[in-house]
C-alpha cells in the first residue's frame, strides 16, 4: 500500500496515451483492460493543447508560468506528492469550459477539475502532462429565487459569501464546511462536503435541486431544476456530487435554500475522559435531540485552541462537547436542557452556556480553527473517518488505543453528532518516521471503523489519499460499477485520471 508521504502514483503519475486512444496513469487501467502504463510526460500533446487553446479559444486566461503554475501543484492535503500541470486554464463561462474539455478530448490530455483547492484528499493535485481547469473565475451568484427558496451559483463562488448573500434576504444555506471562508461551491459539490451543521441538515448533496455539468467530450447537460420533487430518469444530479472531478465538470448549480434560523444558543460540556463524551453523543441521539451542531475536541485539541485564542476552556478536561441549538424561542432552551441531561448523566464534569450570541459565535470561530491551532504544533495529518453515531464511544477508545500504541502525538476533533471524527497525527517537522507512521496508524483506524460499520472518509473524499481503501470498504464488484458509468461518461479516461479509481 502506498505510504503517505512517498509519491503518490495518482498525481505524481505522468500522463500517458494508450494504442486505443484511452489516457492512462500509474494505477489506472483503461476500459480495454490494459495494464498499467507509466512512461514520459506526453509534453508534445500538452503543448499542442495549449496552442489550440489559444488559437481557439483567446479570450480564457492561460498560465503556462512555472512560478504561476506552482500554485496548482497541490491541494490542502499537502503531505502528498504531486506534479506541476502542464498548463493552468482560467475559465468565465461555461462555453470556456466546454472548448476546453472539447480540446483536451481531441489532444488527448487529461484534465484536472479544481476549485479553491481546499481540499483534503489530493484529487485536486496536479498531474505532469495535464490542464487543469480551475473554476474560481466562475464566481457569480446568478438568481437568488425567494419564491421557490432556491438559489443558481457557479462553482466558483465561496460558501460564505453565498451565505451572506442569501441571509440578506432571510435565507439559509446550511451547508457549513470548516473552511467555509475559503472553500468554494464547486469544491462542495465535488466532495459532497460536510461541515458543523451535518448533524441537523445533512451535506451539500441534500441542498441540491440541479446542475449543468460539461461532460469530457464537451457536451453540456442539465440534471434537475427548481423542482423539489422529479423522478424522472436516474438521479444524475447525485451521481455528479461527490464524483470529485472524474465524471464531469459543473458549471452551475440551483442550491435548495430555506428561511433564515434565529440566532444559535450554546452549551459546551467538559468530561473527564473522551469515552465518557462519546457516551453523551451516544445519549443525545438515543433521545432524539437534534442540535444543529455537535461538535468533540479532545484534550490536546482543548489546549491548543485555548493557547491560541485564550477562551478560558477546561484544560483540565479529557473532552468537550459543543451543542448549539437553532430552534425558535424557547424550543432552543428546551433542547440545550435535554442536552445537559444527556451530558450530566454520562458524567460531564462542567457544562456551560454561551452568554449571547457574540460568545456562541467566538466559541464556534474557535471550534473551526482547530486544526490551525494544532499546525502551530508542527506538522499534522489530519484523517477523516465515520461511523454509525452509537459507534462513536467505541470509535474514540481505538484511535486513543492505536495511536498510543505506535507512540503518536494525536489530537482529535470532528463532527460527532453525525459519527465523523478527524483523527490529527502531529510530528516534529523533520520527523522522518512521519510517513510510515501516519500509514500505519491510518490504516489501523481505517479498519477499526469499517469493522464497526463506518467509512474510511466520511467528508473529505477518496481522492488519491484514500483510493486503496474504496475496493476494500465498497467490495470490488461495486467498484467494478463505479468504472462501468466513468467508461461510460468520460471513455478516453481523461478527467482526474487516477482519483478515486
Amino acid at each position: 500500500m502506498q505510504p503517505l508521504g512517498a509519491p503518490v502514483e495518482g498525481p505524481a503519475a505522468t500522463a500517458a496515451v494508450t494504442a486505443e486512444g484511452a489516457v492512462n496513469v500509474e494505477g489506472a487501467t483503461n476500459a480495454e483492460g490494459a495494464a498499467n502504463v507509466e512512461g514520459a510526460a506526453n509534453v508534445e500533446a500538452a503543448t499542442a493543447l495549449v496552442e489550440a487553446i489559444r488559437r481557439e479559444l483567446p479570450g480564457v486566461r492561460l498560465l503556462t508560468d512555472e512560478l504561476d503554475r506552482e500554485a496548482y501543484r497541490l491541494d490542502e492535503a499537502a503531505y502528498l506528492s504531486a506534479d506541476l500541470p502542464a498548463a493552468v486554464a482560467l475559465p468565465t463561462t461555461t462555453a470556456e469550459v466546454s472548448g476546453l474539455l472539447r480540446l483536451a478530448s481531441e489532444h488527448r490530455v487529461p484534465v484536472v477539475p479544481r476549485g479553491a483547492g481546499t481540499g483534503l484528499s489530493g484529487a485536486a493535485a496536479g498531474i505532469a502532462g495535464a490542464l487543469t481547469i480551475a473554476l474560481t473565475g466562475m464566481d457569480r451568484i446568478l438568481e437568488v429565487d425567494r419564491a421557490n427558496l432556491c438559489v443558481v451559483v457557479q462553482p466558483g463562488v465561496i460558501n460564505a459569501s453565498l451565505k451572506a448573500a442569501v441571509a440578506a434576504v432571510g435565507l439559509f444555506y446550511p451547508p457549513d464546511p470548516a473552511s467555509y471562508e475559503t472553500c468554494s461551491i464547486g469544491g462542495n459539490l465535488g466532495t459532497n462536503a460536510g461541515g458543523l451543521c451535518c448533524v441537523k441538515y445533512g451535506q451539500t448533496r441534500d441542498w441540491v435541486l440541479g446542475l449543468e455539468v460539461v461532460l469530457a467530450d464537451g457536451r453540456v447537460i442539465r440534471t434537475g431544476g427548481r423542482n423539489v420533487k422529479d423522478t424522472a430518469g436516474y438521479s444524475l444530479t447525485h451521481l455528479f456530487v461527490g464524483s470529485q472531478g472524474t465524471l464531469g465538470i459543473i458549471t452551475e448549480a440551483t442550491l435548495r435554500l430555506r428561511p433564515q434560523p434565529g440566532p444559535r444558543s450554546t452549551l459546551l460540556a467538559f468530561f473527564a475522559s473522551v469515552e465518557a463524551a462519546g457516551e453523551a453523543v451516544a445519549a443525545m441521539t438515543a433521545a432524539g435531540i437534534e442540535p444543529v451542531t455537535l461538535e468533540l475536541m479532545d484534550h490536546p485539541t482543548i489546549l491548543a485552541v485555548d493557547d491560541w485564542h485564550h477562551l478560558g476552556l477546561d484544560r483540565d478536561a479529557a473532552a468537550m462537547l459543543m451543542v448549539e441549538s437553532d430552534a425558535p424561542g424557547s424550543a432552543a432552551t428546551d433542547e440545550l436542557d435535554r442536552a445537559e441531561q444527556a451530558c450530566a448523566g454520562a458524567g460531564a464534569t462542567a457544562l456551560v452556556r454561551a452568554a449571547d450570541a457574540a460568545e456562541a459565535d467566538w466559541l464556534r470561530e474557535a471550534r473551526r480553527q482547530a486544526l490551525r491551532a494544532l499546525e502551530r504544533q508542527g506538522t499534522v495529518r489530519m484523517e477523516d473517518v465515520g461511523v454509525p453515531r452509537a459507534a462513536v464511544p467505541q470509535l474514540l477508545r481505538a484511535i486513543e488505543r492505536i495511536t498510543a500504541a505506535h507512540g503518536v502525538r494525536a489530537a482529535t476533533f470532528g463532527h460527532v453528532g453525525d459519527g465523523n471524527l478527524h483523527p490529527n497525527f502531529i510530528f516534529d517537522r523533520d520527523d522522518a518516521s512521519a510517513a510510515a507512521l501516519t500509514e500505519r496508524v491510518r490504516d489501523e483506524i481505517f479498519r477499526e471503523a469499517l469493522a464497526l460499520g463506518g467509512t474510511v472518509t466520511a467528508e473529505h473524499g477518496i481522492g488519491v489519499a484514500r483510493r486503496a481503501w474504496l475496493p476494500i470498504q465498497r467490495g470490488q464488484d461495486a467498484v467494478a460499477v463505479m468504472r462501468s458509468i466513468k467508461a461510460a461518461l468520460d471513455p478516453l479516461g481523461i478527467l482526474n485520471p487516477g482519483r478515486m479509481l
